[in-house]
């Protein structure tokens, strides 16, 4: 089994100026947790994957060790890993459609994949909803990782972008030979991802479906965002 892109993370210097730059942009943005302290904020579609903003505190690095105790060797490193390249996207999330990650973590150990431990979490949002999900992390801190179904489900019936964005449509992404083969395990030929060659596995830019123009860096906080283009197939090299 193969897996849909579930969310896209940012990472930011500042969650407040970056929560406000991105609704000057035309986007409705959702703080993830009480605005004062939060760490997370959410674009949200009505279906598919999500934009997460994400900011780290700047003492993230005592608490690698503890972060390896809780979701297995590797973790530690792909989070302290977020801020280092400055501004921009830094992660992609995987959608397994079920609420246990343990069955999915341990398949893909038996395919020869090394996997941390699924971590149940649970996040209480500004109106009090506490939602859970489940995550787990590949040791490889360059593949994507794995999020459970969030209960409740988290996306809303209707929202409005006044830029008009949709949807999150594609998400490209550099891979090197070396992640190649467990990245095809991950995500096969989903049209949700663009793979093209490169020296360190990165996510390098995203479409989305409505987006009138494309969205300028020092606002977008060094993501490159930029309205869906027709695919062309000959653009994706998964083989």
């Amino acid at each position: 089994m193969t897996y849909a892109c579930s969310h896209v993370l940012l990472w930011v210097a500042d969650i407040h100026q970056a929560v406000a730059d991105f609704r000057q942009l035309g986007f409705h943005v959702d703080y993830a947790t009480d605005s004062a302290n939060a760490k997370h904020a959410h674009i949200w579609f009505t279906q598919g994957a999500v934009i997460e903003l994400l900011t780290t505190p700047p003492n993230a690095h005592r608490f690698k060790w503890l972060i390896d105790l809780m979701a297995g060797r590797g973790a530690g490193v792909r989070m302290l890993r977020w801020p280092t390249g400055g501004e921009g996207f830094c992660d992609v999330a995987l959608q397994v459609d079920t609420m246990d990650l343990k069955p999915t973590v341990r398949a893909l150990r038996r395919d020869g994949l090394a996997m941390g431990r699924a971590v149940r979490w649970v996040r209480k949002r500004p109106d009090k909803q506490r939602i859970r999900f489940q995550f787990a992390y590949p040791r490889n801190d360059r593949l994507p990782f794995l999020v459970s179904c969030y209960d409740p489900p988290q996306h809303p019936a209707h929202i409005e972008h006044l830029n008009g964005a949709t949807r999150l449509r594609r998400v490209y992404l550099d891979v090197c030979d070396a992640d190649r083969t467990a990245l095809n395990r991950l995500i096969g030929r989903n049209e949700d991802f663009v793979l093209t060659p490169g020296p360190v596995t990165a996510l390098r830019a995203i479409e989305l479906d409505g987006l009138r123009l494309p969205l300028p860096l020092a606002l977008s906080h060094g993501a490159a965002i930029r309205p869906a283009t027709d695919f062309t197939a000959g653009e994706t090299d998964v083989a």
